[in-house]
């Protein structure tokens, strides 16, 4: 590995600082009016979740424009909270293969699809709000289903 690769040379303040910058951006922005970045994300403070594995995944929901952003207030606090996964972020425009110029994309992401149990617990809290129509995709494909 070249020198200017190795691990140590990683500014990991400088990152941490940029991470932090953006969730302190993503923590104010409306999917339906933004435009400058493609996702918004946030993340659960102060409580424990366990890191991603290489078998992570996520619960996704097509939205509407004029239901995203309710819906992404309610998502955005659960995770906070601690009460869905690792990560959830919503699309600020059509995502890949949308036609809909007004379709974004709502993803929930849990640690492990291997961990049904933790898998559902996510889903049933996202079903709990009123989310239905819900696809659970894993990042190995095998994995993916819908539910």
């Amino acid at each position: 590995m070249p020198k200017s690769e190795q691990p140590s040379d990683l500014n990991l303040d400088l990152i941490l600082k940029v991470q932090n910058a953006r969730m302190l951006h993503d923590a104010a922005a409306r999917p339906s009016s933004l435009a400058a970045v493609y996702w918004i994300e946030a993340k659960p403070r102060h409580c424990e979740i366990p890191a991603p594995t290489a078998t992570a995944g996520e619960w996704r929901i097509g939205l509407r424009v004029e239901n995203v952003d309710g819906i992404w207030e309610r998502v955005k606090a659960l995770t906070v909270a601690g009460k869905l996964g690792y990560k959830s972020k919503v699309s600020t425009a059509p995502a890949a293969g949308q036609a809909d110029p007004d379709e974004r994309l709502l993803c929930v992401r849990t640690y492990d699809a291997l961990d049904s149990a933790d898998v559902e617990r996510v889903g049933e809290a996202l079903r709990a709000i009123g989310l239905s129509g819900l696809e659970y995709v894993a990042d190995k494909s095998q994995l993916s289903q819908r539910r």
